[in-house]
């Protein structure tokens, strides 16, 4: 009897403790519409408009041509030893093209399937990707 009245008056004690340390409640709902910042290369261009606006069920079509746009980019650093923002983040349009091409129509299988070896790609470029950027301070 003695177990269950203890743990009543320790969890009667612990509301007010729990209360106390709650983060606290805004009521501001502003939205905040400044560009978002980045450590580097802040001038990056916008991603295409659809990649915002997909439905959810269908996110892993975004994924794979971030994944694309990004391994294409790191190539570009390896083969030209330059890790300048215009490089390492360059236009979607190129990425987006393949995307379409080889991708669009693909069942959510064979996009796992194809950002799998996208990603198997990057990372075999990871390690000079990240020499040659470190060294240009944009790592």
């Amino acid at each position: 009897m003695r177990k269950p009245i203890l743990a009543v008056m320790l969890a009667a004690l612990a509301g007010p403790l729990v209360a106390q340390t709650s983060p606290p409640i805004s009521n501001d709902l502003t939205v905040d519409m400044s560009p978002q910042q980045y450590r580097i290369c802040n001038d990056r261009p916008a991603r295409p408009t659809w990649m915002d606006e997909i439905n959810p069920r269908e996110a892993y079509k975004a994924l794979t041509l971030m994944d694309l746009y990004e391994l294409r980019a790191w190539e570009q650093i390896v083969e030209t030893g330059n890790c300048g923002c215009d490089v390492r983040f360059p236009s979607w349009e190129d990425a987006s093209e393949e995307f379409d091409e080889k991708h669009l129509l693909d069942s959510a299988a064979e996009h796992t399937t194809a950002q799998r070896d996208i990603r198997r790609q990057r990372n075999d470029l990871r390690l000079a990707v990240q020499e040659i950027c470190e060294a240009q301070g944009n790592w």
